[in-house]
């Protein structure tokens, strides 16, 4: 399967505090700002993402209160509903099957490792143009 790491998204609760340590003590470049609800830095080849941990649970269709999610790793992929097909044969219970996240402008597919760690799958949204 063709598959790339992206990011490294962590959830959390005081995002405010967690963008000010990223930026201006490790001094990451930052840049994505989507103020209180995204911030993106460059970490080499990766990029880090922090997002609310509220709204991660409902693009998740969970109840914010019962999201542990700390974080998640986020692989882009050509086709998510083709990866979703060839993960669902092997057996792989997602969390949330494809769909778009129009304001991402992606489409995404939830998953867990073994141990609990939420994945994200996704690929561009295809234009209608």
């Amino acid at each position: 399967m063709d598959i790339k790491l992206t990011h490294t998204r962590l959830l959390l609760d005081e995002i405010e505090a967690c963008r000010a340590f990223y930026k201006e003590v490790l001094e990451l470049e930052e840049v994505v700002a989507v103020d209180g609800i995204y911030y993106e830095f460059l970490a080499g080849d990766c990029r880090l993402g922090l997002y609310s941990r509220e709204l991660m649970a409902g693009v998740l269709g969970t109840p914010s209160a019962a999201s542990g999610d700390q974080a998640a790793l986020t692989f882009q992929v050509p086709d998510v509903d083709a990866a979703f097909e060839a993960l669902n044969a092997k057996g792989v219970q997602f969390v949330r099957e494809p769909h778009d996240q129009p304001a991402w402008v992606l489409r995404v597919a939830h998953l867990r490792d073994p141990a609990g760690t939420l994945i994200e799958l996704n690929a561009p949204l295809q234009s209608s143009a």
